[in-house]
């Protein structure tokens, strides 16, 4: 099994394989929590207009994400697990779109599979990957706004390829750099109310979850598919 990793949304076009498309603060906890808290269904977009679009056809459907990490005119829940365990789910279809995660997922068309990637379900990813057994794996790091590279992304990438190697990462120094780096702006005071303290504990809650998550389709918006992990 050849594994590489690569890096935003030119990294989710080059992705071929089977590939993991890794935003773990916070796009891809969010979907977790989601399912886990009940949703019915999530839609990807990578684009803002096409949400509103689908929530005005759809006025039922809740609007979920950010911009700039910040909740976007209309929107019902932002992009925080906090936000979603506050809010009333079960059985709602929710349109999920953020600045990263979500255009890694649009932009990975020349993938055969692709699944999304966080700390919170790792190791049914890498379960995953083991049981489908491809030739190929391309862990796409989706990084901060899809702009820069992140610590979390990173080591989340680097766990994945590891456990795949039946290597054992130190998960608990991993979140000590993400503390002190890319994961200070969730302890900043004036940020709590969109990046509170409570989402970094939640996205580095380390395989709460034994479910992936699985796009389907090639134009947005794009389904997500739950597969429970035995």
């Amino acid at each position: 099994m050849n594994i590489e990793i690569l890096n935003m949304v030119e990294g989710a076009r080059q992705a071929k394989g089977l590939t993991v498309v890794i935003d773990v603060f916070r796009a891809f906890s969010v979907t977790c929590y989601a399912f886990d808290g009940g949703a019915a269904n999530v839609y990807s977009v990578g684009n803002l207009e096409l949400a509103y679009r689908l929530k005005k056809e759809h006025p039922e459907y809740l609007l979920a994400g950010e911009r700039e990490e910040k909740l976007p005119p209309g929107f019902d829940i932002g992009n925080s697990p906090s936000h979603v365990l506050k809010s009333k789910i079960q059985g709602k279809t929710l349109i999920h779109t953020t600045s990263a995660g979500t255009q890694g997922l649009v932009n990975a068309v020349n993938a055969d599979e692709v699944l999304t990637g966080s700390f919170v379900n790792a190791e049914a990813i890498v379960h995953y990957i083991r049981e489908k057994n491809p030739s190929h794996v391309a862990l796409v790091c989706m990084g901060y706004g899809a702009k820069h590279p992140t610590e979390e992304d990173t080591f989340c990438a680097h766990y994945i390829r590891d456990r795949l190697k039946d290597k054992q990462p130190d998960f608990e120094s991993m979140v000590t750099e993400i503390r002190a780096t890319s994961g200070q702006r969730f302890f900043i005071a004036e940020k709590q109310d969109f990046a509170p303290e409570t989402d970094f504990h939640l996205c580095l809650n380390l395989n709460r979850f034994r479910f992936v998550l699985r796009a389907h389709g090639k134009r947005e918006p794009l389904f997500l598919e739950k597969i429970d992990i035995n």
